[in-house]
């Protein structure tokens, strides 16, 4: 028989070819497959994985050592402390954008009037599902182009019980409907297609949701040119950017929202992360 403390040891060693946190990936892993705690693990050292939870521990391995990355072996990933459904159709949500959902949320607190939103490129569906469940009566219409990726974003909101103010349409960009929105958020594809594919992601996330064009700028700029017609006076618009895009963007947003407030805002390393524009 295999113990935890065998099963780890042996894997974490394997995983360290590939990986810069080998113990910690080989601990969520075995959590994951028993349906327990990491903190079980390191209570139960001697206890005896079964034949079945040891194949599939060592098939498990094998993905990430061919290069899948931890939250589709896993076919799970934690945002904003709610637990996301993730498949290669969807980008790995990223803590960094955790900061758009807190902006929208404190403004929503502020404003309970205001209480229609969009989610553009929702993705796995995180910033719409995120923003659902800590401000009850919102709605929001999650668009993507990719079908299947709306299939994932789904998926969430019927796993936390918010698919009756979710609503989840295939568009590219903008929802096809007749009417403007409070609150408008956008988590768009921002890195520039050359430097994509010196990138350790390019190949393992979906393209589709990395390729800002050959600036990184291509969907932002056209859906901030779009925007003034969709947001409701008022509103707020939140996106994220590259870092290195901070003065085009912002520049831009000036220039098609002039009498707004624009605001830069940072990541917690201090690099431009998000845009907020206040009608």
């Amino acid at each position: 028989m295999t113990t935890v403390t065998q099963a780890l040891q042996g894997n974490a060693e394997i995983l360290a070819q590939v990986s810069e946190t080998p113990a910690l990936d080989a601990q969520t892993l075995l959590a994951h497959i028993l349906g327990k705690p990491r903190t079980w693990l390191l209570t139960h050292p001697e206890e005896n994985l079964s034949s079945q939870a040891l194949s599939t521990f060592r098939r498990d391995i094998n993905l990430l050592v061919e290069g899948n990355p931890l939250p589709y072996v896993l076919g799970r990933w934690e945002f904003f402390g709610l637990e996301f459904i993730v498949t290669p159709d969807t980008l790995i949500p990223r803590p960094e954008t955790e900061a758009l959902v807190e902006q929208a949320i404190t403004w929503l607190t502020n404003k309970s009037d205001r209480r229609l939103g969009a989610d553009l490129g929702t993705g796995s569906g995180c910033i719409a599902v995120a923003l659902a469940k800590h401000v009850r009566d919102l709605s929001i219409i999650a668009t993507d182009i990719s079908a299947q990726a709306l299939g994932v974003a789904l998926s969430n909101t019927i796993q936390h019980q918010v698919s009756d103010r979710v609503h989840c349409l295939q568009a590219d960009l903008f929802p096809p409907v007749d009417c403007q929105f409070d609150l408008i958020c956008a988590n768009l594809p921002y890195i520039p297609n050359g430097t994509l594919r010196t990138l350790e992601v390019f190949g393992k996330e979906p393209s589709l949701a990395l390729d800002g064009g050959v600036d990184g700028l291509e969907l932002i700029s056209r859906f901030i040119i779009r925007a003034p017609e969709l947001i409701a006076p008022g509103g707020l618009i939140l996106f994220e950017i590259e870092a290195s895009h901070g003065v085009q963007a912002e520049s831009l947003a000036r220039q098609i929202f002039p009498k707004a407030e624009v605001r830069m805002l940072l990541d917690l390393a201090g690099h431009n992360r998000l845009v907020a524009i206040q009608i």
